[in-house]
């Protein structure tokens, strides 16, 4: 899971793929970062925490890092929240077979940055919801 800065959207993102995943009791291997790297090591956002706790899905341990090329080689699947990450990842891939591996989570549309509207994310938590619902049923 990948967004701009691993704080809002991706950490929401990884989360709720870990609830969907553990309820469903997929074995899998979730994770998230941003493109930019000006949280390293930070937890996510305040208001992305909540809007997680209120709805039974816990990202407070989370600790965000940046993507590095070397997740082209852990991960079989790299969901960005927005065609600006999805650019930006695209041109970390060091192949055509990395490259077939990113995608939009939301398929051809983009998860809003709620970072400078605290009424976004609520409505952003039900869209990362539904995308990881809706990824979960086609890999399955």
């Amino acid at each position: 899971m990948v967004c701009l800065g691993n704080i809002c959207r991706s950490p929401l993102a990884e989360g709720i793929m870990q609830h969907l995943a553990d309820e469903q009791h997929l074995d899998w291997q979730i994770d998230s970062a941003g493109t930019g790297n000006w949280h390293v090591g930070q937890g996510p956002d305040r208001r992305s925490t909540r809007v997680a706790r209120e709805r039974g899905v816990d990202i407070s341990k989370q600790v965000c890092r940046q993507f590095n090329v070397s997740d082209f080689d852990e991960f079989d699947h790299i969901l960005v929240m927005d065609k600006n990450n999805l650019a930006d990842v695209l041109a970390l891939a060091p192949n055509v077979q990395a490259k077939q591996k990113v995608k939009l989570l939301l398929g051809d549309k983009e998860v809003p940055d709620p970072y400078f509207d605290d009424k976004l994310f609520e409505p952003v938590f039900d869209l990362v919801e539904n995308g990881c619902k809706e990824f979960i049923k086609h890999i399955i």
